[in-house]
């Protein structure tokens, strides 16, 4: 285990089309973006206000740049970000919103001066659709970072394209700077690689910041969507995994998911018999929770990584148990996307997906309130084969 593991170089660089570099033979409609004017209607489920749900929408997708890629999407993962987006929790949000930032799809056409993506290919879109591409951050391949302020898949004015609000992947099509695409390997379920994505990439990335191999002992806080991956990332890494819980009808769901050992953390005596055991805790829990107790399982040079975002205080972090044992307290958002595809291509490689419960679109209001009760097993994805067509008038 090596803390600041660096992440891997920046994806292809832009691409610059002069007179003396394009591509002399003309664009075909079968591989390139033919001549257009209108922006291409796609049908989408979002909200028109936080009290709304989710309505069928019709969404006007960009007219295609020449370093854009069009994608048809097949399916699209259901995160709770979501939710909080939608109805109103996370502050004033831009109506009508079409969320969905856990994109699988395949392309179905190309801009001009795009050549790392053919009609056809498989791939995905994350949380990211753009970034300043300038700062260090950026420059370090590390867009989530970005010193400017990214560019989300949705609810977010995107600069490079007049200003428009994006909007995600409850749809059945949408337009992505090539740099911002994901090569999805084959091998992977569609559905089930979706929530990669997000979920994925998001237990992915600390893992591999603090390099987990075979001999560590990782702890896992929560089991739910970013809680089962985070098991089933840290196995395929060798890691020896440990689940903390509060309930124990979780105890047997973890331990088929791949768990070595379960601890309830509501057992003072269970939890004081972990003590500097855990090389590196992964916390998913979104809701206030005492730390302390977590960090006392560590081991000298121990990490604990917060991913979940309680939407109110936490209890405070004794600094003594953090010096005697010269623990750290980090968090984790997401990853950049050169180490979010390298995230596919071990997961590809480990034969590791979500376990997933694909809905119809007239089953997304359920699925959220379902999400909101914990009652998923882990995450659910969006057939967007099921949603209704497209208007003939855009609603956004």
């Amino acid at each position: 285990m090596t803390p600041g593991r660096p992440v891997p170089p920046p994806l292809g660089k832009p691409l610059v089309v002069s007179d003396e570099t394009a591509d002399p033979t003309p664009a075909t409609p079968s591989t390139r973006v033919a001549a257009q004017r209108t922006p291409t209607l796609a049908a989408a489920y979002g909200a028109t206000s936080a009290d709304s749900g989710l309505v069928p929408l019709t969404v006007a997708r960009r007219v295609p740049k020449e370093d854009d890629v069009e994608i048809e999407i097949d399916f699209c993962g259901l995160c709770h970000s979501d939710v909080h987006a939608t109805r109103g929790e996370w502050g004033t949000q831009n109506y009508p919103l079409v969320p969905g930032h856990e994109i699988v799809g395949r392309v179905s056409r190309v801009g001009s001066a795009v050549d790392d993506f053919a009609p056809g290919d498989l791939v995905g879109v994350g949380c990211l659709v753009d970034s300043c591409r300038e700062c260090d951050s950026c420059l370090e391949g590390l867009e989530q970072y970005c010193e400017r302020g990214n560019v989300g898949t949705y609810g977010v004015k995107d600069a490079r394209n007049g200003g428009a609000i994006t909007q995600g992947g409850y749809s059945t099509s949408v337009v992505v700077d090539r740099r911002f695409v994901l090569r999805v390997p084959e091998g992977l379920d569609p559905a089930a690689a979706a929530p990669l994505l997000c979920a994925g990439i998001t237990t992915y990335s600390p893992l591999r910041y603090f390099d987990v191999e075979e001999g560590d002992v990782v702890g896992v806080v929560g089991l739910g969507g970013l809680g089962h991956m985070a098991v089933k990332i840290a196995k395929a890494m060798g890691a020896q995994v440990v689940v903390f819980t509060t309930s124990d009808a979780k105890v047997e769901a973890a331990i088929e998911l791949g768990a070595d050992d379960v601890i309830l953390s509501k057992d003072p005596e269970a939890m004081e018999g972990a003590d500097r055991t855990i090389d590196v805790i992964i916390d998913t829990v979104a809701a206030p929770h005492d730390l302390n107790p977590y960090f006392r399982t560590l081991r000298l040079n121990g990490a604990l990584f917060q991913l979940g975002l309680p939407p109110t205080a936490m209890p405070p972090v004794s600094p003594g148990v953090l010096i005697r044992r010269r623990l750290s307290y980090a968090g984790s958002l997401i990853g950049g996307i050169a180490e979010t595809q390298e995230m596919l291509d071990f997961c590809a490689e480990h034969g590791v997906v979500s376990d997933v419960e694909v809905v119809t679109a007239r089953q997304l209001n359920e699925a959220y309130d379902r999400m909101v009760a914990g009652d998923v097993k882990y995450r659910f994805v969006l057939d967007t084969k099921t949603l209704q067509p497209a208007s003939e008038k855009a609603d956004v």
